[in-house]
């Protein structure tokens, strides 16, 4: 009986390795490329497609010189950088429904090139965001450039979350860089690296133009960001961004009023106001305290929601219910 359970026990791991060995093999196999050099039918791999480059394209009507090869090989990085962070570029187009029809009218009328909408893109995504360096909201100033602009920026008020001021503020900002550099292609490149560090490196290196020059990494790449984002924005589909009008971030309709007077309790305005404080400050991310001083004993303008409320049934048009696919931001 000993013996006989010596046997099978012998017999099982014969049976074991054999198995193991087929195995590996068959593993292999699958994995080895046919005669032709394909990865056979049964390897599935992801797929990935080269995202188009434009035959032409320009900023502000102004063209990019894509005949030369570091041009045409940097824009090119930037839509592969920009498709296929899809996470990113979905928000940005989500996004761009609700705060592109507050941007154009300003730039419009101040009579900035609306291309320049997608350079707020490339500053912020959109949003009100902080950066390493403290700049801060759509536009990305600093407190000393926002403030030389007319924007309003203490402990408790912070206008460059503001978009509508922060957005006349970078107008002003944006015609400056182009009345003394000659281009708008270079005022939106000095509005990353400043108009010093830009004019300093146009003389030291003899060149009038943004493409000509050896700039820092950030500078070097921010211009075709700004272009990346502009084809991949004006035409979603070609990249592989597929979205209803159902999809995107509706405007949110609002009333205005008054805030004015001295140490204000924002909790109470915004109970008397018949809202929350968090709808308040969602409203207004320009009020960044839980107070107001209001030491000057300015009149403000806040917006506050209407009637409808908040709720998507009551404020949504027949437009963002639409199943259409947008085709272009």
């Amino acid at each position: 009986m000993k013996k006989t359970s010596t046997v099978a026990l012998i017999v099982a791991i014969v049976a074991l390795v054999t198995s193991i060995f087929i195995c590996a093999t068959t593993t292999k196999d699958s994995s080895a490329t046919n005669d032709d050099g394909k990865q056979p039918r049964s390897n599935k791999m992801p797929t990935f497609y080269v995202p188009p480059l434009p035959d032409s394209i320009s900023f502000a009507g102004e063209a990019a010189p894509l005949d030369i090869y570091y041009v045409r090989e940097a824009l090119d990085r930037e839509i592969i950088a920009n498709t296929f962070s899809h996470t990113s570029t979905l928000l940005y187009l989500k996004r761009a429904n609700r705060y592109f029809p507050i941007i154009e009218p300003i730039l419009k009328r101040n009579g900035v090139p609306l291309d320049f909408k997608y350079l707020c893109v490339a500053e912020s995504g959109l949003t009100n965001a902080t950066s390493p360096a403290k700049a801060q909201g759509f536009w990305q100033f600093m407190k000393a450039t926002g403030q030389s602009y007319g924007l309003e920026i203490n402990d408790e008020v912070d206008m460059r979350n503001n978009l509508e001021a922060s957005t006349e503020a970078a107008c002003k900002f944006l015609k400056k860089l182009r009345n003394s550099l000659g281009s708008w292609t270079a005022a939106a490149a000095a509005y990353n690296c400043g108009e010093g560090g830009l004019s300093r490196n146009l003389s030291k290196q003899d060149i009038k133009s943004y493409y000509d020059a050896r700039l820092n990494t950030e500078t070097s790449r921010y211009i075709y960001r700004i272009l990346a984002l502009k084809q991949i924005m004006q035409h979603p589909q070609d990249y592989g961004f597929y979205l209803r009008h159902c999809d995107l971030y509706p405007a949110i309709p609002f009333r205005t009023a008054t805030l004015s007077g001295q140490n204000i309790d924002l909790y109470k305005y915004a109970k008397d106001n018949g809202t929350t404080y968090k709808l308040l400050r969602d409203f207004n991310p320009w009020l960044t305290s839980e107070k107001l001083t209001n030491k000057g004993n300015k009149t403000y303008t806040v917006k506050l929601p209407t009637k409808d409320g908040i709720r998507l049934s009551q404020i949504l048009t027949d437009k963002d219910k639409s199943t259409e696919f947008v085709k272009s931001f």
